[in-house]
């Protein structure tokens, strides 16, 4: 499960965040997750509630925001449907546009 290294990196990039603004405690913190990135959603939130004891996020919640995966022409940026050829009208290739993503969208810290 990959989602445990995934908590890991988000939970030490929180910490470092919070340390050069000198937050005292972490609140919510808010991640989008793409359709294709792999990532389960419900192990990252479980693995999340066991990993964040004893950091700075020991109270903080989760709000996972799932992406849904989006094509678009190389050519001429025209989003292409997806579920059929991954070719736009106008001829040219599809590409992805989100939905294998993994971001960290928002923290929300205590600042004194």
């Amino acid at each position: 499960m990959h989602e445990y290294s995934i908590v890991q990196a988000l939970l030490d990039r929180v910490e470092a965040e919070a340390r050069a603004r000198g937050a005292t405690r972490v609140h919510r913190l808010s991640v989008s997750i793409g359709e294709l990135s792999g990532v389960e959603t419900s192990l990252l939130a479980t693995a999340f509630s066991l990993a964040r004891e004893r950091t700075i996020c020991d109270l903080a919640e989760i709000d996972i925001q799932q992406v849904g995966a989006r094509y678009c022409c190389r050519a001429c940026g025209a989003d292409v449907p997806r579920g059929g050829p991954l070719r736009c009208a106008c001829g040219g290739e599809a590409r992805l546009a989100s939905g294998d993503e993994i971001l960290l969208e928002r923290i929300e810290m205590e600042v004194p």
